[in-house]
This record gives C-alpha cells, structure tokens and sequence, in this order.
C-alpha cells in the first residue's frame, strides 16, 4: 500500500492503529504484530513501536510478557463502578443546571444528538461517544456546584482511560441512547419535576451499564 499522510512516520502508524480499534476493527484482546502493522505502512517497526506506547499511554494497548502489544479489554469491575458513580453525580448535576440551561444549550444539545442518530447507520464508536460526552456536558455545564462538576469530570475520565469505545460491544444501545435524549430534553424543555428528570437521566446511564454487562454474560467463552 502507499501511505499517504502527513506528520511523522509515528504519526501516521498512531492514527492508523487508533482508528481500526476505535472501529472495532482491532477488538479487545487483538494482538498488534509490529512486523505486520510496518509492512501494512510501508515503513520500520521504530516508528510503529512508538506509536504502540503512545496507544498504551492512554490505555487502549496493553503489553503482556511473551505475547507483546494487545488491545486493551475493559476492566468490567472498574467500568461498572465508573458508570454507576457517573449515574448518580451527572443526574444530579443535570437536576441541578437545569433551571440554568438556556435555549441555546438547548437547540446545541438538539443539534448534537441529531449527528449522533445519523451516525446509527454508519456507525463510528469514537466519534459516536464523543458526541455523547458533548451532549450530556451541555447539559450538566450549568450545574452551580463545582464540586459536582468536579466529579462528573472525573467520571469521565475514568471512563477515557478505561475504553471510550464501550458502545462498539453494545450495538443495539446506541439507537436507545439516542431516543432516551430526546426524552432528556423534552424534561427539561416542560421544566419536568426535578426528581423525575434526576431519575431518568440517572436510568438512562444505568441502562446503557446494563446493555454492556448483558452483552459481556452473553459473550462466548464468557
């Protein structure tokens, strides 16, 4: 093949590597021959071993002793805590900016989830969560308590380092997702009762934690 790119040879093989795992291409447990992944991009193993500890880094590689670079596989117990942490302080912190969320956020968060049902039919699990982050953040923002703030940030970036492609091993959630956004926004639109708005966006984090565990039992060799 010819590479074309631009940026370093470390770069390229960075970029190339991170997209086929973020499109599940390369899935958990998928070992990264080095001498392969070279020969795919027409260049030396050098730059393909530094991009591999650059995917490390950010947790998506992992190295195993006699094995060599593999794909992370999501730390089930530490996903579960993260999501069900991020439950609870994020629908708190939407309960809490909601009287705070101005039309514009509004029409943003609208815009936001109107990509997100048009990437259902060619869907891209990196480019899909973020977007999700985005609409929720949108939301919660406003939120008066930076402490909470501070913890649904934190959530977050627990779950970055864990996986941020979780919905690529849940594909019948995503449309879900979406639709129960919609309502999200139909709540805070209607000035909804604020624990009735606290709990549904509560559930739909929790649902999504569901169709993740669901799918792990329902796994092969699991």
């Amino acid at each position: 093949m010819t590479t074309v790119a631009t940026g370093s040879k470390s770069e390229i093989a960075y970029d190339w590597i991170r997209e086929r795992i973020h499109r599940h291409e390369y899935g958990p447990g998928y070992r990264l021959v080095l001498g392969a992944i070279a020969a795919e991009l027409e260049m030396s193993v050098v730059p393909v071993r530094e991009a591999i500890r650059r995917l490390e880094a950010e947790h998506l590689v992992t190295f195993e002793k006699n094995v060599g670079a593999r794909v992370s596989v999501v730390d089930e117990e530490a996903y579960v805590h993260t999501m069900q942490t991020l439950s609870l302080v994020e629908g708190y912190a939407t309960r809490l900016a909601a009287p705070f969320v101005t039309a514009d956020d509004l029409a943003a968060a609208s815009e936001i989830n109107a990509r997100m049902h048009r990437l259902l039919d060619d869907f891209d699990a990196h480019t899909y969560t973020q977007l999700n982050q985005r609409f929720h953040a949108v939301l919660f923002d406003r939120c008066p308590n930076p402490h909470i703030l501070d913890l649904v940030d934190r959530g977050w970036s627990r779950l970055a380092g864990l996986r941020d492609t979780s919905f690529a091993l849940i594909p019948g959630r995503p449309r879900h997702s979406v639709e129960e956004h919609d309502r999200i926004l139909d709540l805070i639109r209607g000035q909804a009762d604020p624990d009735e708005l606290e709990m549904f966006t509560r559930t739909h984090r929790l649902r999504t934690l569901d169709a993740f565990l669901q799918a792990r039992h329902d796994t092969p060799g699991r």
